[in-house]
């Protein structure tokens, strides 16, 4: 930490990174001031990474803890990998968002708390039996007791307006003064005031003025000792722009309509947290994307499969208890060989579970969910941008080799956002897409020599009309066959086909460390940006460690088995039971640890560090 001005009589101090949460009612606008802090932290220039946490219930009783909404993020003038184990601050808004947040603050870290909601009716809500602000918090905590319901109610007492909307306005207090506290601009947030509310200019100069005061507070009282700068980072050249994983999947998928020259179907049922990419796409009707909102799961996926048939590029995007019902379509998907992308975004089950958390929950339902042998390639995103590339390499995959391809999201990736450098377009894959014309010799099941895919005809071209059914059918006709041989060599033509694409995909590597060593931490999905930050941190303890992550789970990279081998000992972090680590032991006998925590969270840097120390002393 170092003093770089004095200002009014305090000191302004320079801090590398910082961990914020804001909390409160899922009524109190919580995503909207994280969102907005976050606009502004991007403006900066900071690396920053974030995770929202919705309440699971649509309508929780306010001020309970099942209502409470928070906004995390940490930022950084260096480059960082995930939104941070504990917090610098806790904004909390009333008692339950104390209560639910409070195990997480850094012991020392500041508590900035909306004293006018710990009343006796809000702390019985949450469960205390008597107010923790009156208790000894100050010893381990720094604690400021703030009005900010009062205080929003004088900044714009003179305009007479209504309670509830004087009350609506109060985390725009909040905002403004942690904007003054870590330096951040409001010119971002002022301006999309200005748009938000330019058909109601009461509203709008209401949220104007309390946002000026909840800055002006931190700068005029002598509640804080300090506020803080944090340097924007170093990166590479380029344009960014901040993005979230369910923007950056529905960019891909533009995208690709783009690069196939395809028109891109997405039939989709609403769930949490795959609905925002239905809400995205539905924007883009004038560059070949077309949305159906379909009455249930089985409809959507039905409408997608039917858009390939018929030649365009069916989407259907869902979570894990939608795949169970979309299970009977996608083996149809399987079975009739087209191109179709199942985007799961998981969020923490079984049955409905924890709709609004983050779980690695359906890996192996999408790879073995299915009634028979049905396999099909299984790719999986790594960070919000990520998510852009991979959906990207799956529709690739999907029209080259003929198949349906899952394309593996979850609640953290989606909903979390870091900086993005928006790629030009002569650095995109080229995604060529030949349609059958040629009469002369067709037949359904003709295949590819060098990637066993049939041939992909449009239906109702001239004498190349043909009928694709679930039941099974002759090798290279397609007529239905109910012959055993005939049968054996279907499934394993249907097998070799969606195996031999490890000849079409790269090989592994890690990502930090040596080739060889005493320890690989092999993680897939949103587990990376805490497998790398606990390995950065082993390593600076010279420990001889690496970590590789997997994009692609079906096929595996073709040298996994022998990269793996290189390593004494391999630690499999997982948000589920050890569901790659079964895979891994199974297919190459290898003897990986897991590390598992379910608790609808990403996994803590620290807790990865401590499972992998256990490990090397063992």
């Amino acid at each position: 930490m170092t003093i770089t001005e004095e200002k009014k009589g305090r000191t302004a101090e320079t801090l590398e990174e910082a961990t914020i949460r804001f909390a409160g009612d899922s009524g109190d606008g919580m995503q909207l001031t994280g969102g907005q802090f976050t606009n502004a932290t991007a403006i900066v220039g900071n690396d920053l990474s974030t995770l929202p946490d919705y309440p699971a219930e649509i309508r929780a009783p306010a001020g309970t803890l099942a209502g409470v909404s928070a906004f995390q993020i940490h930022f950084s003038s260096k480059e960082i990998h995930t939104p941070g184990d504990y917090l610098d601050v806790l904004v909390a808004m009333n008692p339950a968002a104390l209560k639910a947040n409070l195990k997480d603050l850094k012991s020392g870290g500041m508590l900035i708390v909306n004293t006018n909601a710990f009343t006796e009716t809000n702390l019985k809500k949450a469960g205390y039996d008597k107010n923790p602000l009156e208790s000894d918090l100050n010893q381990k905590y720094q604690v400021f007791a703030i009005e900010i319901s009062r205080l929003t109610q004088l900044a714009i007492e003179e305009m007479k307006l209504p309670g509830k909307v004087v009350d609506r306005s109060k985390n725009l207090f909040a905002l403004g003064l942690m904007y003054w506290l870590y330096t951040r601009p409001m010119e971002p947030t002022i301006e999309w005031l200005k748009k938000k509310f330019s058909s109601d200019p009461t509203i709008l100069e209401a949220n104007l003025k309390v946002l000026k005061a909840g800055y002006h507070f931190g700068e005029t009282t002598e509640t804080f000792i300090s506020n803080y700068e944090i340097k924007h980072a170093k990166i590479q050249p380029g344009k960014y722009r901040n993005i979230t994983g369910n923007e950056a999947t529905a960019l891909g998928l533009i995208t690709s309509a783009q690069l196939t020259g395809l028109t891109v179907f997405l039939g989709s049922y609403p769930i949490t947290p795959a609905s925002d990419i239905l809400h995205e796409l539905s924007k883009y009707k004038h560059f070949g994307i077309r949305t159906f909102q379909a009455e249930d799961e089985i409809a959507a996926i039905g409408s997608a499969l039917g858009a390939s048939f018929a030649g365009g590029l069916g989407v259907t995007t869902t979570s894990g208890p939608g795949v169970c019902l979309k299970s009977e379509f996608i083996g149809l998907a399987v079975k009739t060989e087209l191109p179709l992308l199942i985007c799961d975004i998981q969020r923490g089950g079984p049955s409905t579970g924890l709709p609004t958390k983050t779980e690695q929950a359906d890996l192996l339902q999408a790879l073995f969910g299915r009634n028979s042998e049905s396999p099909l390639p299984v790719l999986a995103a790594a960070t919000p941008g990520d998510c852009f590339e991979t959906l990207i390499e799956a529709v690739r995959i999907a029209i080259k080799y003929m198949t349906p391809v899952f394309f593996l999201s979850d609640g953290y990736l989606a909903n979390g956002s870091e900086p993005w450098k928006i790629p030009l377009v002569n650095e995109l894959p080229k995604l060529d897409v030949n349609f059958r014309k040629d009469k002369e010799g067709f037949l359904p099941y003709l295949r590819n020599k060098e990637t066993l895919a049939r041939s992909w005809a449009i239906p109702g071209t001239p004498e190349l009309e043909h009928v694709l059914t679930g039941i099974e059918t002759e090798q290279n006709t397609g007529k239905i066959c109910y012959d055993p041989t005939n049968h054996d060599t279907m499934m394993k033509l249907r097998a070799q086909r969606i195996e031999q694409i490890s000849n079409d995909i790269p090989d592994i590597t890690q990502h930090f460390g040596e080739s060889k060593g005493d320890l690989l931490i092999l993680g897939w999905g949103s587990t990376l940006g805490s497998i790398n930050a606990a390995t950065e941190k082993l390593l600076e303890k010279g420990y001889k460690v690496a970590n590789a992550h997997l994009r692609y789970l079906n096929p595996f990279p073709k040298n996994l088995e022998s990269f793996l081998k290189n390593y004494k000992k391999v630690l499999i972090p997982e948000i589920n039971l050890g569901q790659l680590r079964m895979l891994i032991r199974a297919k190459y006998l290898i003897n990986a640890q897991g590390f598992n925590i379910i608790s609808g969270h990403p996994l803590k840097v620290s807790a990865i560090l401590e499972a992998a120390e256990k490990l090397l002393k063992s």
